[in-house]
C-alpha cells in the first residue's frame, strides 16, 4: 500500500501548456503516473505530447475520470482552479503554485472543508507527493527513491528531497513521501498525513521534517502522543532564525515568542519522537530505530 497516490491515480493538470506545467507533467508520466488530461480554456482541443487538453475541470473529469489534480496555474488564479477541481469531484488536489494570496488560501480551505469534504488538498506551495514505484504527482525528483516502509512528511520541498535522499543513502525505501507546503494555510497538516501513515500497512516508520513558524508541529506532537504507535524521527529547520523575520516560506516566521524551533523540538521529544539536529542526524536516528526493530 501507499497513501494518497498509487497505480490507480488518474492525473489531470491545470496549467499543462505552460513551461513548468508541461515539463513536470511529462516527468510524472515518464515515471509511470497515469496522466489523463490537462486544462487550459484557451487551448482546449489541443494536446501536449498526446495528453488531451480540455476547457475546464468538469469536462476533464467527465471525459477522463480524473481523480487527482495538479495545479500549476499562476498565483492569482490557482485557488479558483483548485476549487473548480473539487467542485468537479476530484478526490485529491495538489497545488504546486507558490505566492497564492493568503486570503485566497483561507477561502479555498473553508470552501472545500464545508462543501466538498470528499476532496483532499495538498499544498499550496508544495513539491507534491511520491509513492515510489507507483506514482509521482509534483516536482519531487523520484529517481533515487525506491519502494519501502518509511513514510516521509515535510513542510519544505528541499528538505523533503534531502531527508528522502539521506534515507535512500542508508538503504531505506519509502511507502510515500508527502510535501505539505510552507504557506500559512495548508490544505493538509502534519496531523492529516501522519494519521494516514499510522493507518497504512506498508508504512512501519515515519519521518517528519518541520520548520519554525505556526503551531503545526506542536499540534502534531499532541496527536502523536495520543494516537501514533509507529516509531518516528524528526528534524525542525530554523534553530538559529531570529524572531520576527520571515525565513523562506510565508509561514516560517517566529512571532511573539511562539513557533520557535526549540519549542517544537521539545514538544516532539515529549511525544516520544527522536529529533535530530539536522537532516543527516534525523536519517541516522531512523537507522537506529530500524536496528532496534530487528
Amino acid at each position: 500500500m501507499s497513501i494518497l497516490i498509487d497505480e490507480n491515480t488518474k492525473l489531470a493538470v491545470a496549467g499543462i501548456t505552460g513551461r513548468e506545467g508541461s515539463f513536470h507533467t511529462l516527468n510524472n508520466r515518464a515515471y509511470g503516473t497515469n496522466v489523463v488530461g490537462g486544462i487550459n480554456p484557451k487551448k482546449a482541443g489541443t494536446d501536449v505530447e498526446g495528453i488531451p487538453v480540455f476547457a475546464d475541470w468538469k469536462t476533464t473529469v467527465a471525459e477522463t475520470g480524473a481523480n487527482t489534480a495538479m495545479i500549476f496555474v499562476p498565483p492569482p488564479f490557482a485557488a479558483q482552479s483548485a476549487l473548480e477541481a473539487a467542485q468537479a469531484g476530484v478526490e485529491l488536489v495538489v497545488i504546486i503554485t507558490e505566492g497564492i494570496p493568503a486570503h485566497d488560501e483561507l477561502k479555498l480551505y473553508n470552501e472545500v472543508k464545508q462543501h466538498h469534504p470528499g476532496t483532499r488538498i495538498i499544498g499550496p506551495n508544495c513539491p507534491g507527493l511520491l509513492s515510489p514505484g507507483k506514482a509521482n504527482v509534483g516536482i519531487i525528483p523520484a529517481s533515487f527513491f525506491k519502494p519501502g516502509n518509511v513514510g516521509v512528511v515535510s513542510r519544505s520541498g528541499t528538505l523533503t528531497y534531502q531527508i528522502g535522499n539521506e534515507l535512500a543513502q542508508k538503504g531505506f525505501g519509502n511507502s510515500s513521501i508527502v510535501g505539505i507546503g510552507g504557506d500559512p494555510v495548508p490544505g493538509s497538516s502534519f496531523v492529516d498525513i501522519i494519521e494516514l501513515f499510522e493507518q497504512d500497512d506498508q508504512t512501519e516508520l515515519i519521518v517528519m521534517s518541520g520548520e519554525i513558524g505556526g503551531s503545526a508541529e506542536e499540534e502534531a506532537a499532541e496527536f502523536i502522543k495520543a494516537n501514533v504507535t509507529k516509531p518516528m524521527s524528526a528534524y525542525i529547520a530554523g534553530v538559529t532564525a531570529p524572531a520576527g523575520k520571515k525565513m523562506g516560506h510565508a509561514g516560517a516566521i517566529v512571532s511573539g515568542g511562539k513557533g520557535t524551533a526549540q519549542g517544537k523540538m521539545d514538544a516532539l521529544r515529549d511525544a516520544g519522537v527522536k529529533v535530530g539536529q539536522n537532516p543527516t542526524e534525523a536519517g541516522a536516528l531512523m537507522a537506529e530505530i530500524v536496528a532496534g526493530l530487528r
